[in-house]
């Protein structure tokens, strides 16, 4: 049986949903930030994906007025937006700039990664704190256990979701 022919129930089913809808008078968008999230059910016993997440329904007040932001002081503090990796890039400024024991290696980091993140992190804390590894995701992740057992911050860079299984071998 193809592919085709195992999902032509779920998209009639989908269709004659949306169709009912229409019918109905709804215009609920789904895909939309401003989706009605009370009355989404969930499939099969699974939410709905990360579009129906209240972690990313969030307001600068909302984030603002959170109790825990307030009690540690930062609630009021400056903000910027950033894409992804600006964020990702920041985030190991900050870290290698208040932890002088933070180490960030992997592949190709040291000339900024694969996808920019670490742009400009080895001229700014030297080669010694960011380096690049051989190609060896098992070696890598070895490698940040050991750094961490002796009080480092390890921040292992694997370039690729797929390549981190081979790792896995040194966490269990």
């Amino acid at each position: 049986m193809t592919l085709t022919h195992r999902l032509r129930p779920v998209i009639q089913t989908v269709g004659r949903t949306r169709a009912a809808q229409r019918a109905a008078g709804q215009t609920k968008r789904g895909y939309s930030s401003a989706a009605d999230i009370a009355s989404a059910e969930p499939v099969r016993g699974l939410s709905l994906g990360v579009a129906h997440s209240n972690l990313l329904l969030r307001t600068v007040a909302s984030v603002r007025n959170n109790a825990e932001l307030r009690a540690l002081g930062v609630s009021e503090g400056a903000t910027q937006k950033m894409n992804m990796c600006q964020a990702i890039n920041d985030a190991l400024r900050v870290a290698l700039a208040t932890d002088e024991s933070a180490v960030v290696f992997g592949e190709d980091v040291a000339f900024g990664g694969v996808f920019r993140c670490s742009v400009g992190l080895a001229e700014e804390f030297g080669r010694e704190r960011i380096f690049n590894t051989p190609l060896t995701e098992q070696g890598i992740a070895g490698f940040g256990i050991g750094l961490a057992a002796m009080g480092h911050t390890a921040v292992a860079e694997i370039q690729f979701a797929d390549y981190i299984f081979p790792a896995f071998d040194q966490l269990v």
